[in-house]
């Protein structure tokens, strides 16, 4: 089925789903949408949460989606359901995947998870994680300035490593084994936070699993794009397009050449 996969996040770490989209799906055309106007979205409430994503699904089911990527750990965590009730497509996030592989992989059974403010106070790794094994104990942290910086490009900065140090330090401390990005941005800070945390934390990378869940998702419902021509990339923002193009151009395998800029308030 050549329709389209729409992917949503707050700005550009959704970027790192549609990374791996690309190479693990390599056939699927992919819509994004990066709410840059209104990020972050991980010191706003539910309601407004739910009220940006509604906006978001109404523009991409513009676009004839088959399937959409809540590729935004708040989002997941604070609408994905309401999402799941409302759509006639199939609508997957990006918690539950990584929740597995952290659950997979902990030998310890200490499991640390980073995430925005949202998205750790609704507890919803730790709700998952414990379903799959209640053995394992969940320590998480919010690290509300980690989505600044990567916004900004400060990937290997002084700052950046400060950061890590004061918001990780107590991980150390829980001798967690397994740590779960729990925020699209996250991924791009992978060099300093293994840096920190060292070879023996497994880093779990969401948008990874994600893209794997995809895939078997769209094959369950048999919309798999069996078309091996070229695949189209389509990218959209609320705001500061050559901002977005910059930092797309460094996160992706592809070319970005066009973003366009579109009025989600009116969805």
């Amino acid at each position: 089925m050549e329709a389209p996969i729409g992917v949503f996040d707050s700005g550009v770490g959704g970027l790192t789903v549609v990374r791996e989209i690309v190479r693990q799906l390599p056939n699927e055309n992919v819509i994004y949408f990066g709410d840059t106007a209104r990020v972050p979205y991980g010191s706003k409430s539910k309601d407004t949460v739910l009220k940006f994503s509604r906006q978001i699904v109404r523009f991409l089911m513009t676009k004839n989606v088959k399937a959409i990527v809540v590729a935004c750990n708040t989002a997941s965590a604070l609408a994905l359901e309401d999402m799941r009730d409302e759509l006639s497509v199939p609508v997957i996030g990006v918690v539950r995947p990584g929740a597995k592989m952290a659950a997979d992989v902990t030998e310890t059974k200490n499991v640390g998870v980073i995430a925005t403010d949202a998205t750790i106070k609704s507890h919803i790794y730790n709700d998952y994680i414990r379903q799959l094994n209640p053995d394992i104990t969940v320590v998480g942290k919010a690290c509300p300035l980690f989505v600044p910086l990567v916004e900004e490009g400060l990937l290997e900065d002084r700052i950046t490593d400060d950061m890590v140090d004061r918001y990780l330090s107590e991980m150390k401390q829980y001798n967690v084994d397994a740590l779960v990005l729990g925020c699209t941005h996250y991924p791009l800070l992978i060099n300093p936070i293994k840096r920190y945390m060292g070879d023996k934390v497994t880093l779990v990378n969401p948008a990874y699993e994600t893209a794997k869940e995809l895939k078997t998702l769209l094959e369950a419902n048999s919309l798999l794009n069996k078309d091996s021509k070229k695949a189209s990339y389509n990218f959209y923002v609320s705001d500061g397009v050559d901002k977005f193009k910059v930092f797309a151009d460094k996160v992706l395998p592809i070319n970005v050449n066009d973003v366009n800029v579109v009025d989600i308030e009116s969805y």
